[in-house]
């Protein structure tokens, strides 16, 4: 994948605010929190009611439309695609390379929506978004809270209403391994890639391989995370594992190993992007223009390498040797 003749505006993100002392990366959390319910006095779930700001480049805002997908909400919760390169104003839109325009406000950029909800807001400007087109307001921002709502609240209109990703019998175990997950292995990436002292850094590639031989060995035994049950933590894990060689490896400094060198986690990588609801999420020219470009702290020239080669997650998996 080359990234010849596009225009990559050059930028710098700005993190300082998210350091601790040690120059350890610290994620800020979401600023818009209601939800979804039949109980809810304003957003209660309906049809072509709501809308998904996402990226394609973004774990975060991935793993929102691996859930619209597997609960085939697709026809009733429309979605915008940002661009894939973050400038230092946040995100905006186009129509390069499978972004879209913003399907409901026609905005040029995601603070519009923002500004919209809040005049005064002065936060980050983040994906995913869940926004209410009736009051013209963004419901949620916080991803882990999407897609549970995604999950549970709108059966009545999902093609696929049994498919339960956080059963209440499995939910104590999956808020444990996603507490385990999240800080270690999902933004334990970001913690290194984001380090700017050794120490910092150090410390997260440290927890990172841990966690990640850990997880090889829960999977050595098992077919997902919590069992023989695909479930919600399975596809957040996942959202990181599928970025991991081809950006995490080289631009975060991930490069202990690699998750084809993992023999579980790399066939449970398989398996799980194999399947035709997540697979049709997932756009490596984004993951990887993205990062590489939008970085440019890290890396100043923007320079988008060619490899690595990912034809592996295309072969076989053996998962089904668990049923």
């Amino acid at each position: 994948m080359s990234n010849k003749g596009l225009e990559i505006k050059p930028n710098t993100i700005d993190f300082e605010n998210e350091l601790d002392k040690k120059g350890a990366f610290i994620r800020i959390d979401s600023s818009f929190r209601d939800h979804i319910s039949k109980d809810h006095p304003i957003f209660k779930p309906e049809a072509n009611r709501y809308h998904l700001y996402v990226s394609y480049a973004c774990p975060w805002a991935n793993r929102t439309l691996m859930f619209l997908n597997l609960k085939g909400l697709e026809d009733i919760i429309d979605y915008s695609v940002v661009d894939y390169i973050l400038e230092t104003g946040g995100w905006k839109f186009s129509t390069r390379h499978g972004s879209t325009v913003d399907k409901i406000n026609n905005f040029p950029a995601l603070r519009d929506v923002y500004l919209l909800t809040d005049k005064e807001y002065s936060g980050r400007i983040t994906v995913p978004v869940l926004f209410d087109k009736k009051t013209q307001r963004i419901v949620n921002n916080e991803s882990s809270e999407i897609i549970r709502m995604l999950n549970s609240q709108f059966n009545d209109f999902a093609k696929n209403p049994a498919l339960d990703l956080c059963p209440s019998d499995l939910l104590t175990e999956i808020d444990k391994i996603n507490e385990f997950v999240y800080p270690n292995i999902n933004n334990g990436v970001y913690r290194c890639g984001f380090a700017v002292s050794q120490e910092a850094y150090d410390d997260a590639f440290e927890k990172l391989f841990a966690a990640l031989d850990k997880v090889e060995e829960i999977l050595s035994k098992q077919r997902y995370l919590v069992g023989s049950r695909f479930t919600e933590a399975d596809v957040r894990l996942f959202s990181t594992l599928i970025r991991f060689d081809c950006v995490y490896v080289g631009h975060f400094k991930c490069n202990k190993r690699q998750i084809k060198e993992y023999p579980n986690l790399s066939n449970y990588t398989r398996e799980i992007y194999q399947m035709e609801p997540i697979k049709s999420t997932i756009n490596f020219f984004h993951i990887k223009h993205h990062y590489y470009g939008s970085h440019r702290t890290i890396n100043p020239y923007g320079i988008v390498p060619n490899g690595p080669n990912m034809d592996y997650i295309n072969e076989p998996h053996d998962r089904n040797r668990f049923n």
